[in-house]
């Protein structure tokens, strides 16, 4: 990512007159801290996909893997655009967010290295990955790992103040 400070926007007609926008450092922190996000991917016939998973955010880009004859890898060869989400399921407290970009695929085995060490950090031991072939390796099989640089995220304060931040990189 060229540009790590996003420009910052309230958009005023979903926000309460009180509300601020909301800082980037908070919605990164918040991005670091998230257990579940929810990835949606577009099916090479142009129907969407969505499934949750776990992801690690590190030097500004989310971070999620996928076995490479899942759905998500699938789409992902045909069209690298995803959209993440993340918060809970509550309408009148907690902050959503939506990070849209690319997923780029990461083989560079000293940077799996890296994110395989963030991945046991953050979900424990079960998340343990053997890095070799460009690839985690775990019980399971090979996993892809993919990064996504933020183009565009959104923010949604939920109760008082309902708010909406809009964040994009250059």
């Amino acid at each position: 990512m060229a540009d790590n400070t996003p420009q910052t926007h309230l958009d005023t007609r979903y926000s309460d007159p009180r509300a601020t926008a909301t800082g980037w450092p908070d919605a990164a922190a918040q991005l670091a801290d998230a257990e579940l996000f929810w990835i949606s991917t577009v099916r090479p016939d142009g129907r969407p996909h969505v499934t949750p998973l776990p992801a690690v955010w590190a030097d500004g880009a989310l971070h999620f893997c996928t076995g490479p004859k899942e759905r998500k890898a699938k789409n992902l060869a045909a069209n690298p655009h995803v959209t993440l989400t993340t918060g809970n399921n509550t309408w009148n407290k907690g902050y959503d967010l939506v990070v849209e970009g690319e997923a780029v695929r990461v083989s560079e085995e000293g940077r799996l290295r890296e994110l395989a060490a963030a991945w046991e950090a953050k979900y424990g031991s079960f998340w343990h990955f053997e890095v070799r072939d460009g690839a985690f390796h775990h019980a399971p099989g090979p996993a892809f790992v993919f990064s996504v640089a933020p183009r565009t995220v959104f923010g949604f304060g939920k109760g008082e103040p309902f708010s909406q931040t809009r964040w994009r990189f250059t």
